[in-house]
């Protein structure tokens, strides 16, 4: 045969089984996707002070390109400033333009609601702010959205995220305690999980001492007397000015990186205005809902990319509005690596650990409304080859693999396994006299690791959480978790 004529016979074979595993990938992927979303999505409803701060619209851009993960069962203008405006017009102009890209969104994952049906969820609250808000006579289309998402044939819980105050929440609150008797409040009640950025106004307050058996996230207090600095929600976009911490990238909350990354991506980018004080100040009261693998909504002390917390009841400081009664999921520590090459340890790292990878996400996610499904990047699909809870003793050798993972497109992936150690109730140390872990072939598909004995802090029981990331070599470069809980008994 022709040497021409056989290589390129040769080249079309190569070609042709390139293009058959990318199909295969593909199909595999959405498979996953349909299965995974059909089965996981979360209820939740936005209560939004649109129309102050322009962060709430930029968190809403966000948001809506997550939409096939949740069943959005309301978005709720609530009021903000000195005359207690209203602005639920800032949520229409933003579903229009996702409506315009929402059958792109479609092609990259299944799942994204209608425009239709996130106009149909959209609400607004009563023009008074705090506990003005809250009483007889004053329900709104809000408050009683609320009470009908929460009153819904539905054993999934209910998310209320809480961009701004909380007084929609606390009138349906009212209304129930008011109108039910005590069994059908507390049935209420345990339908709901609230994840508030901190407090605004009075209301946050009165519901946490009024309704103790909420699940209820929040960093208590004001922005005055410096509350906000402390909240481990500013970690999303703050920096060495606006948050008060090192030790995130900052040139990925930049408005230029915003503009190449989001703004000139199609009508939904365009609605993403330009900061005033800081990158999306809401946004981790979703993102810890998105289903990424790591995330584990019931379990804040587990951490995720809106943070991790611990249920406690939290010592008075002076920007809180009233002294805690009761154990809230509230502030926590990790220690972490930082980008400027130094250790931090403080309960903003919680958060921006992540913050190369949600960025990252959030990006290919916008090219995902103005691309085809072969111009764009979609993250890697991790299978674990071995159960996710694993018992072991000490001295035990355990073996770590996710050989079956692939990616979507085609792309080469890189392997990081790691413990978390903070998330877990075995007491650990990176200290010479306490225990560390090191995993062996860490950024291989298979690891492993020996559970190491306690010599300082017996009995040395407990759990520990490995997390494997996943991430692939497109662009931008997507990553994915597997968490391997190992049990550690006597």
């Amino acid at each position: 045969m022709d040497p021409l004529v056989c290589r390129k016979e040769m080249r079309t074979r190569i070609f042709l089984r390139s293009k058959l595993k990318v199909i295969l990938y593909t199909v595999m992927y959405l498979i996953t996707a349909c299965c995974s979303y059909a089965q996981e999505k979360t209820r939740i409803v936005v209560l939004t002070d649109i129309g102050g701060d322009p962060d709430d619209q930029m968190s809403l851009v966000r948001f809506l390109t997550y939409a096939n993960h949740f069943d959005v069962e309301g978005i709720i203008a609530t009021p903000f400033g000195g005359n207690n405006s209203i602005e639920k017009k800032y949520i229409d102009n933003i579903v229009r333009a996702y409506g315009k890209v929402r059958d792109n969104l479609e092609l990259h994952e299944p799942g994204f609601p209608t425009e239709n049906k996130l106009i149909s969820s959209i609400s607004e609250g009563i023009a008074l702010k705090g506990m003005d808000g809250v009483g007889k006579g004053k329900d709104s289309q809000g408050s009683e959205l609320l009470i009908n998402a929460v009153d819904k044939e539905d054993d999934r819980p209910l998310w209320v995220t809480v961009w701004g105050g909380p007084n929609v929440l606390a009138q349906a609150l009212w209304k129930v305690r008011d109108t039910r008797s005590k069994q059908e409040l507390l049935k209420f009640v345990s339908k709901l999980r609230v994840y508030a950025i901190s407090d605004q106004d009075n209301s946050g307050p009165w519901i946490r001492k009024e309704f103790p058996e909420l699940f209820y996230i929040v960093t208590p207090g004001i922005n005055a007397g410096g509350g906000f600095h402390h909240a481990t929600w500013i970690a999303i976009g703050g920096d060495k000015f606006h948050g008060r911490f090192d030790g995130a990238d900052f040139s990925l909350i930049t408005n230029e990186w915003l503009e190449k990354n989001i703004r000139e991506k199609g009508p939904l980018g365009a609605m993403y205005p330009n900061w005033k004080y800081m990158m999306e100040g809401d946004s981790p009261s979703f993102l810890h809902l998105i289903n990424n693998g790591l995330n584990t909504p019931e379990r804040p002390d587990w951490g995720g990319w809106g943070g991790r917390y611990e249920l406690y009841v939290p010592k008075t400081e002076k920007w809180f509005i009233e002294p805690e009664t009761r154990a809230i999921w509230t502030n926590v520590q990790d220690e972490v690596f930082g980008f400027d090459g130094e250790w931090h340890t403080t309960n903003h790292a919680t958060i921006w650990r992540w913050r190369n990878a949600y960025q990252n996400d959030f990006s290919a996610r916008m090219d995902w409304t103005i691309k085809s499904y072969d111009e764009a990047n979609h993250p890697p699909i991790i299978t674990l080859d071995h159960p996710e809870y694993i018992n072991a003793k000490p001295g035990e050798i355990v073996k770590l693999s996710a050989t079956s993972s692939i990616d979507p497109d085609g792309d080469s992936l890189s392997y990081e396994w790691f413990c978390y150690e903070e998330a877990g109730t075995r007491a650990m140390s990176n200290s010479s006299t306490g225990i560390k872990h090191d995993i062996n072939d860490h950024d291989q598909p298979k690891a492993w690791l020996k559970i190491k004995k306690s010599r300082v802090m017996p009995p040395g029981t407990g759990t520990m959480h490995i997390i494997l990331a996943v991430t692939d070599h497109g662009t931008p470069r997507l990553t994915r978790y597997k968490r391997v809980i190992i049990n550690v008994e006597k």
